[in-house]
C-alpha cells in the first residue's frame, strides 16, 4: 500500500496563511484550493501548482488598505483610478507581492494568476481563468445569481463561465450603481466574442 505524498510547499503556505486571514477568509481560500485544483484537472493542467495559486490568491486581504496602497505604489505598478477610490480592490495585486515576499512563491504564472483574479483580462493563460473562475465558484460562496449554472458551465467551458462571471459582476456593480474597472468590461467584451467566434 503506497505511503501519501504531502505537499510540503503547500503545507508550509497554508499555515503561514492561516495566521494571516480570518476564519472566514482562510476557509474561502482553502474552497479556492481545492476548486482550482479540480479545475486543473479537467483541463490538463498541474493540480498541484493551481491548488497553491488558489490557497494565496487572497494572501493579501490581511493588510489594511494602506497598507496595499503603500506595498503596491512602492513596488512602481499603475494604480488605477478605481483603485485609488477604492483601495480594497488593490489585494490582488499586492496579494502577488505578498506571495513572493512572504510566501516564497518564485513562478511567474502563479503570480500572475494572483494578479488578474479579481478583473481578470483579455487573453488570459489557463491558469489564470482556473484562479479567476474558482475565485467566483468555490463551494463557500451562496448569493450569486445563476451561481450553479456558472459552476456547471466552468467544467465544460471555462471560457463560457469567464464571460459568465463577467456579465454578472458588471450586472451587479450597475444595479447599486457602483464604479466598474474597465478592465473586467474588457474581459467580458474578450470571451463574450470568443465564444462567439468558437
Amino acid at each position: 500500500m503506497g505511503s501519501i505524498v504531502i505537499d510540503e510547499q503547500y503545507e508550509k503556505c497554508r499555515k503561514l496563511l492561516r495566521e494571516s486571514l480570518s476564519h472566514k477568509r482562510y476557509m474561502h481560500s482553502l474552497g479556492v484550493a481545492d476548486t482550482a485544483a479540480c479545475l486543473a484537472m479537467r483541463y490538463g493542467y498541474d493540480p498541484r501548482k493551481a491548488r497553491l495559486a488558489g490557497l494565496l490568491h487572497d494572501c493579501a486581504k490581511g493588510l489594511d488598505q494602506k497598507e496595499m496602497y503603500e506595498k503596491v505604489a512602492g513596488a512602481g505598478i499603475e494604480i488605477s483610478v478605481m483603485e485609488r477610490d477604492n483601495p480594497e480592490l488593490l489585494h490582488a495585486k499586492a496579494g502577488s507581492l505578498v506571495a513572493r515576499e512572504k510566501y516564497d512563491i518564485e513562478d511567474e504564472e502563479i503570480l500572475s494568476s494572483i494578479y488578474w483574479h479579481t478583473t481578470g483580462k483579455p487573453g488570459m493563460t489557463l491558469l489564470e481563468e482556473i484562479i479567476f473562475i474558482a475565485d467566483y465558484i468555490e463551494p463557500n460562496r451562496s448569493t450569486i445569481p445563476s451561481l450553479d449554472e456558472i459552476r456547471a458551465t466552468a467544467f465544460t467551458d471555462i471560457d463560457k463561465a469567464v464571460a459568465m462571471a463577467c456579465r454578472n459582476s458588471i450586472e451587479y456593480l450597475k444595479r447599486d450603481s457602483k464604479q466598474i474597472d474597465r478592465i473586467t468590461v474588457d474581459t467580458y467584451e474578450y470571451y463574450d466574442d470568443r465564444i462567439r467566434r468558437s
